[in-house]
């Protein structure tokens, strides 16, 4: 799947990279959803500059808020019914 990702905060043009990643598969009771559109909003914005009060809670971010798309994948005991 392509990315777009930071490891640290700042300026867009700086910090946002792009990478192709490997599709996770999903654990038991969760499922992959194939995303098509998904919208950036100021809170992304304000993280990704650095201008919230806490920390990167994880060593890479995948800005995102709200997402589209399909159910690609079920782990065990998820109905593949979901699929599509």
């Amino acid at each position: 799947m392509q990315v777009a990702f930071y490891e640290r905060t700042g300026p867009a043009a700086e910090v946002l990279q792009l990478a192709e990643w490997p599709d996770p598969q999903p654990g038991p009771g969760e499922l992959r959803v194939r995303l098509r559109w998904s919208g950036i909003n100021p809170s992304d914005v304000k993280s990704r500059a650095g201008l919230r009060s806490s920390a990167m809670p994880f060593p890479r971010m995948v800005p995102h808020s709200d997402g589209m798309g399909v159910v690609a994948a079920v782990g065990e005991g998820v109905s593949s019914a979901r699929i599509g």
